[in-house]
């Protein structure tokens, strides 16, 4: 399937007089699934986004799936229904994300240490309520592990007066890649779906100031379109109050951000494919240590923050992470061993705010909330986690079928969909392909955890073009014919496309990412 700027531009424009019935504002992990779950229930949908696909908060995220470990600690101390009616939802959801997309989400070992026999107990048996919960979904058993098993398990973890640990288990997923094979999956079943296509106003009927069209402009095309819709879906993120004030100028802003800073070491830091949760910092946050492909991923902070597209990461965030990796680690990392950094900016509900304490994001259960516009008619789905992606989208479906189409909510189908339907390569070429071109192992390795079940259709692909089958970098897995596949069937428009989301490089090793746009013609 082709997926290109100019040729979904192209449909959009035949499709312009038509009209669609749902526009959705926003392609990160909400906006892709509320664009699959709406297609699959049959609707015509377009689906936009200024910038990339998942090129804010959707792909500077810890890279987890999970239901959220302190927030059920927070349920079970303050009785708190909401918190654990959250906690109940993700940890459901997070067996759902694996399964539609294997090779991009698997299960991951953490190990949380203990300093005191009160406090084996008590968090063995927060981890077992955590399986409980999880139910039949439940990845694998927690258990409580010695300093001798530790020590096993994470050859570098400094055991300094641990009285043992718990091993528990969460998701871990590619968030950026994940958006996209979403995103795909729409387009498969008929959706219009692009990038760096900005909606740039509204147009309301002069009587009951319902939303009527949508004023497009392509951003890289130069182009604009004025474009017929039955519904808007405002799915931004942390950006989802000025597309609000745009349905209706006397709307409140309802959200705030905090901020999120990571930083990569590489993995030779931490030679382990199991994970930290280091569930007590000084000021009272969770800190992880994941390993992440060949690196190890160290975040994250929770700070108030103004809303910007893509926030620095401050020294002194480099400092606090690189202390805290430091204490549980007994090989230590320097400023000068990161390799990479990124900063996700989380959207928080204003009534969620106010009821947490002053300048304490931390504690805020990250839920969703779906507003519906009573003058205009806008969807606007707000707040909500990685994890519950899937049911953010169920919810705000609903929701506009309920308020605005007024027809009885027709059945989501997305809780089994495998996001790769459909896809269909003969493996025994892929074989062929391989052995035939003699591909390295870690280009193969690549070629799996980047494309899955796409994997034959992309050597193919290269192998067609000139110098397709070389690598860009000596003995670095990425080959030149991708650069062209990228262009042609993932939409990417920027040799930054491709680093920071097809690829991920450069939040993972900058230097690396900098090589490689020295050795590439975009």
């Amino acid at each position: 399937m082709v997926f290109n700027q100019f040729q979904v531009w192209e449909d959009i424009k035949r499709n312009a007089e038509i009209g669609y019935d749902i526009c959705i504002v926003g392609a990160g992990a909400s906006g892709t699934g509320i664009a699959l779950d709406a297609s699959l229930r049959g609707y015509k949908v377009i689906l936009i986004d200024k910038g990339d696909f998942a090129s804010q908060t959707s792909s500077k995220s810890t890279k987890l799936i999970h239901g959220g470990v302190r927030y059920l600690e927070q349920a079970v101390k303050t009785l708190d229904w909401q918190q654990f009616h959250m906690v109940y939802k993700a940890l459901h959801e997070r067996r759902s994300m694996i399964d539609n997309a294997p090779h991009l989400a698997h299960p991951l070992a953490l190990l949380t240490p203990c300093y005191s026999w009160f406090d084996r107990i008590y968090y063995r048996i927060g981890m077992w309520l955590y399986d409980q919960i999880a139910g039949k979904t439940n990845l694998l058993p927690s258990k409580s592990v010695s300093n001798e098993q530790l020590k096993k398990i994470l050859p570098h973890l400094n055991v300094d007066g641990m009285k043992g640990g718990i091993l528990y288990y969460d998701g871990q997923f590619n968030d950026a890649r994940y958006a996209l094979s979403v995103a795909k999956a729409a387009a498969r079943n008929g959706a219009h779906v692009i990038n760096y296509t900005e909606l740039k106003d509204l147009v309301l009927s002069p009587k009951s100031l319902k939303i009527k069209k949508v004023i497009l402009q392509n951003n890289q095309l130069g182009k604009t379109l004025e474009v017929p819709v039955k519904a808007v879906i405002n799915a931004a993120g942390p950006f989802a109050d000025p597309i609000r004030k745009m349905a209706n100028p006397k709307l409140h802003n309802r959200l705030k951000v905090s901020r999120g800073a990571h930083i990569v070491l590489h993995k030779s830091f931490w030679e382990s494919e199991k994970a930290l949760l280091i569930p007590k910092t000084d000021d009272g946050r969770v800190v992880f240590v994941i390993p992440w492909r060949d690196y190890v991923l160290v975040g994250t902070t929770d700070e108030p923050d103004k809303l910007k597209e893509s926030p620095p990461i401050l020294e002194e965030e480099k400092v606090y992470l690189l202390d805290y990796f430091n204490r549980f680690s007994a090989k230590k990392a320097s400023l000068e061993d990161i390799s990479g950094v990124f900063v996700g900016q989380r959207p928080l509900i204003e009534a969620q705010i106010s009821e947490a304490m002053p300048q304490d994001t931390k504690s805020i259960v990250r839920d969703h909330v779906v507003e519906v516009d009573s003058r205009s008619k806008l969807v606007s789905i707000l707040g909500g986690k990685w994890t519950t992606y899937r049911v953010m989208a169920k919810d705000t479906l609903d929701m506009l079928e309920s308020e605005v189409f007024s027809v009885y909510q027709t059945r989501c189908k997305t809780q089994h969909y495998n996001l790769f339907t459909g896809v269909d390569f003969d493996p025994k070429i892929f074989d062929e392909l391989v052995s035939k071109n003699s591909i390295s192992s870690h280009t193969l390795k690549h070629l799996q955890e980047i494309y899955g079940p796409e994997k034959g259709l992309v050597l193919s692909f290269c192998e067609s073009q000139k110098d397709g089958l070389k690598e860009i970098i000596p003995n670095q897995p990425y080959l030149l014919g991708e650069i062209e596949y990228l262009k042609t069937f993932e939409m990417a428009n920027s040799l930054d496309d491709i680093l920071d989301r097809r690829w991920g490089i450069s939040l993972r090793d900058t230097h690396l990412a900098n090589e490689i746009k020295k050795v590439v013609q975009f």
